[in-house]
C-alpha cells in the first residue's frame, strides 16, 4: 500500500526549513511574509561537500551522508522526495519519449 502525500512527514531540522516534494513539483512553494511564491528551482542538494552544511551538520547527523535531499537555489528551503515517486531519476522528472519514433539500427560488421 503506497503512502499517501497526507501521511509523508518531511524530517524536523534545527536550521532548515523544510518539506516534502509534491510529484512532479519542480520548483519552490514557499511564500514569504508578504504571501509571494518563491518559485525558485529545486536541485539536487549534495550536502556532503557543502561547507556551511558541514560546520551545521544537521542532516549529515540525523539522516546519513547519503540522502536524497533537493535545495531551492532562492530561499534554500530543503525538500525531501516524495514516498510515491521512484527516487533519484531527476528533478524534472522521467523525461519524455520521441514523437517521432525514430531508432537507429545498428551496423553490421561486414570486412
Amino acid at each position: 500500500m503506497a503512502t499517501s502525500m497526507a501521511n509523508a512527514q518531511a524530517p524536523q531540522l534545527a536550521n532548515h526549513k523544510t518539506k516534502v516534494k509534491k510529484p512532479g513539483q519542480r520548483s519552490c512553494n514557499e511564500k514569504n511574509e508578504k504571501g509571494k511564491l518563491c518559485g525558485g528551482h529545486l536541485k539536487r542538494w549534495f550536502y556532503m561537500t557543502d561547507v556551511k552544511e558541514q560546520a551545521c551538520g544537521d542532516i549529515a547527523r540525523q539522516l546519513g551522508p547519503n540522502a536524497e535531499v533537493y535545495r531551492c537555489e532562492h530561499c534554500k528551503t530543503l525538500y525531501f522526495p516524495n514516498p510515491e515517486e521512484p527516487g533519484a531519476l531527476n528533478v524534472a522528472g522521467r523525461g519524455s519519449i520521441s514523437d517521432f519514433g525514430l531508432t537507429i539500427a545498428p551496423k553490421d560488421d561486414k570486412k
